[in-house]
């Protein structure tokens, strides 16, 4: 975005920023509290390093946080409403051929026992067990960027084998414990109803393989599946003869089979891991969905770490004749799901979350996603503006962008509609 001008990235920010105001307000029936929405999101975007109700309070000048509540606790709206209009708002922009469904799992840390799904519990996010909430997000990713398009808070057995906690945090009746590999099973579910144009999934070991790979070859969707070292995987006719667990299979391989591939730039450089894939059997696709046709092919991808040779394994599952390298691509777009997480958390204050109810983390959750979609899709559209920049406006926005995260691109500090420059 360097070579946009920043009058033009102001008037780009202000006019999406009011045009998503305006499509968030249609939500609510009170005018009220659609403006302490709009408030909210301004809020998120805006310069504050935390983003609790007061802090949003204070910068749209209310008195107090009560406004601010209200849109999370008290006020009638239904947050899955925002949750499809966050997905289709994103995909205007951000839908491209080849795009990826990446879905992973984030723990918001928490103190005491009241806030809804809270409990000790692993989280990568502190890497241990911690007193945490759970959320699992599908992210869209394609070459234009990446957007979360979905959200769900895990409840452990100890919340849904209580109806005095799930009253207390007003959980909806119809939820029921269900297992992070049956959420992402159901989003998947939602995303192929809301005809979601991707062609892939990539998600961690935690979601498994098996049920979850019947419904993506249904479904006629290619994926690369994080699998344990001990899945057991072998070939079928026509193949190399493999078999075994997935270790075994690894560390057997011959050094001819390795590849020196990158799965993406990081913030280092090139991501790069030595890869093997060992193509285990063709199938026809009209086995598992009679409206498809042709051949897709079953198999084990496999990386290595240069740094101590840790070992890493995917399910994979593409049209026959898919390179290694286009899986690898795929896997090396879970990054893209992290990142996002990042900058949601220390950006947007996905993890101010102050109520304790079931609604109040899915509104608050929503809102941001909202945030963060309008963050992608602003600076998708400012890369495809083409007006000369000159060099004195070069060197203003380097000095306005100095002091932002490296990931938050879109500068989330230039927010209200009103905004007519940026800070000294």
């Amino acid at each position: 975005m360097t070579g946009v001008a920043i009058e033009q990235m102001l008037e780009l920010w202000c006019v999406e920023l009011r045009q998503v105001k305006t499509d968030l307000k249609s939500l609510f029936a009170h005018p009220s509290v659609g403006a302490s929405a709009a408030a909210f999101l301004d809020g998120v975007l805006g310069p504050e390093r935390r983003k609790t109700g007061w802090m949003r309070a204070e910068a749209a000048g209310d008195s107090g946080p009560w406004r601010q509540q209200a849109v999370l606790g008290r006020s009638h709206w239904d947050a899955d409403v925002l949750r499809d209009m966050v997905r289709e708002y994103a995909l205007e922009t951000l839908a491209s051929p080849g795009a990826v469904l990446v879905i992973d799992e984030t723990g918001f840390l928490k103190q005491g026992q009241h806030s809804c799904g809270v409990g000790r519990q692993y989280t990568g996010s502190a890497g241990k067990i911690a007193n945490c909430q759970i959320g699992v997000f599908a992210a869209y990713v394609s070459d234009k960027g990446c957007a979360f398009i979905d959200r769900q808070l895990y409840l452990p057995q100890d919340w849904t084998n209580k109806p005095e906690r799930l009253a207390a945090a007003q959980v909806p009746d119809s939820i029921r414990f269900v297992t992070k590999p049956e959420i992402a099973a159901q989003m998947i579910e939602r995303t192929l109803a809301a005809s979601v144009p991707f062609d892939w999934v990539a998600t961690d070991t935690i979601y498994g393989v098996g049920r979850f790979e019947m419904q993506l070859r249904r479904a006629g969707k290619g994926y690369v599946l994080g699998a344990h070292a001990s899945d057991q995987f072998s070939s079928w006719i026509e193949k190399p003869e493999v078999a075994g667990t997935a270790e075994q299979i690894a560390k057997a391989l011959s050094p001819e089979a390795w590849t020196r591939l990158s799965a993406g730039d990081g913030t280092k450089g090139a991501r790069l891991y030595d890869w093997a894939y060992l193509e285990l059997a063709d199938l026809a696709a009209e086995e598992y969905n009679e409206h498809l046709t042709g051949l897709w092919t079953r198999g084990l991808l496999i990386r290595r770490r240069l740094s101590d040779g840790d070992l890493a394994f995917f399910s994979t599952w593409c049209p026959a004749g898919t390179p290694m390298e286009t899986l690898v691509r795929v896997e090396g777009q879970r990054w893209a799901i992290e990142d996002a997480f990042e900058t949601a958390k220390t950006e947007l204050g996905l993890t101010h979350n102050e109520t304790r109810s079931w609604h109040g983390w899915h509104r608050h959750v929503s809102l941001v996603m909202l945030a963060f979609a309008m963050m992608a899709v602003v600076r998708q559209r400012a890369n495809t503006l083409t007006s000369p920049q000159k060099r004195s406006d070069e060197a203003k926005l380097k000095r306005w962008s100095a002091g932002l995260s490296r990931k938050s691109a879109a500068w989330p500090h230039v927010l209200s509609s009103d905004a007519s420059s940026p800070p000294s």
